[in-house]
């Protein structure tokens, strides 16, 4: 019996199967072990998927690998975890993640990653919960601690007094509450390469839409203890990694993370007269960039302590720093121009 063409020939007449399914289908006449071998190399040839792990298993032709089931997920022990063999865990278990194309596989590769590491070392959490799904072309991941809380956690560390404060640190980049360990990248860059990106933290909700260019952060009645990561991409997305790292690079060739850009919309607290202090959270922690733009879209007017905490005082305590303003209404360029810029 040729074993090999008779497997295959097993998975052209079944959408999907297990080991068990084959071996009854020949009578057993071939032990399991043998089965399981030869079947895993079909698998490493790429002439057969794969879903699942140990008894679970099951197997198609990689034409029906939607048969496979579009959805996984799995919970761990955060003890000693690793994120690169969790990645190959879920890889596993949904199958399609091997057949997205090359860019969205990097992306998906990069951001689960850091998602994931975030939960191991910062979240203080006992489980982590992962769940990747496939459903109408939109790519979506899900990593859910049970700890201390993202918002929270760089409230305490960086001594800031709400959610609000956290959560415009976070968006600036370089924000970390293990520095020696991160760089405080991860957050940043994962949120800019999503179509949708939420961090959703007891009772906090942050979430950056990048399809409509938009982002929204507020209390909501979820409640949800510790962190829950919502990550969403369309699966034909022309993203690149490369292109994201580059849109926040001064000079393309040093591969220095050294631009951001801030909105200056979520510093607007219940007044459309933004204040010098306000003006001070604005520019919390930027001293570690070359170039920071400054985006005033839906910001009617600016106070003149505003302007002049940026453009005169910021500027002339670090003139090597290039600040550029972009969305202004008529209102707002008035005030910039009124301080000197």
């Amino acid at each position: 019996m040729d074993i090999r063409n008779e497997i295959l020939a097993f998975a052209q007449k079944h959408r999907k199967f297990s080991v068990s399914d084959f071996l009854r289908s020949i009578d057993n006449k071939i032990s399991r072990q043998y089965v399981s071998k030869i079947i895993s190399e079909l698998v490493r040839e790429k002439k057969l998927a794969r879903a699942g792990q140990t008894n679970q298993t099951i197997y198609s032709l990689p034409k029906n690998i939607s048969a496979l089931g579009n959805i996984a997920g799995i919970r761990l022990r955060n003890e000693n975890l690793k994120e690169h063999e969790v990645l190959e865990k879920i890889s596993l278990k949904a199958p399609f993640i091997l057949r997205l194309k090359d860019n969205i596989h990097s992306i998906f590769d990069y951001a689960f990653s850091e998602m994931f590491n975030n939960a191991i070392e910062h979240s203080k959490s006992k489980n982590i919960e992962v769940k990747v799904s496939k459903k109408d072309r939109l790519l979506t991941f899900v990593v859910r601690d049970f700890g201390i809380g993202v918002f929270r956690n760089v409230m305490n560390q960086r001594h800031l007094v709400s959610e609000l404060e956290a959560m415009q640190d976070l968006l600036k980049g370089k924000t970390t509450t293990a520095p020696k360990a991160h760089s405080g990248e991860g957050i940043f860059f994962t949120s800019k390469i999503a179509d949708v990106f939420t961090l959703d933290s007891f009772g906090y909700e942050l979430t950056v839409d990048n399809e409509k260019n938009d982002i929204f952060f507020g209390k909501t009645d979820k409640n949800t203890r510790g962190t829950k990561v919502i990550f969403s991409l369309a699966i034909n997305s022309a993203k690149h990694l490369a292109g994201i790292f580059g849109k926040f690079q001064t000079n393309k060739e040093d591969f220095g993370f050294d631009k951001t850009e801030i909105q200056i919309k979520l510093y607007i607290s219940g007044t459309v007269h933004i204040s010098r202090s306000q003006a001070r959270r604005v520019l919390s922690g930027l001293e570690k960039f070359k170039t920071i733009i400054l985006d005033f879209d839906k910001v009617p007017i600016i106070g003149q302590a505003f302007a002049d905490e940026i453009f005169r005082v910021f500027k002339n305590k670090h003139p090597e720093i290039t600040i550029t303003l972009i969305n202004m209404n008529d209102a707002v360029e008035f005030m910039v121009k009124r301080v000197g810029k």
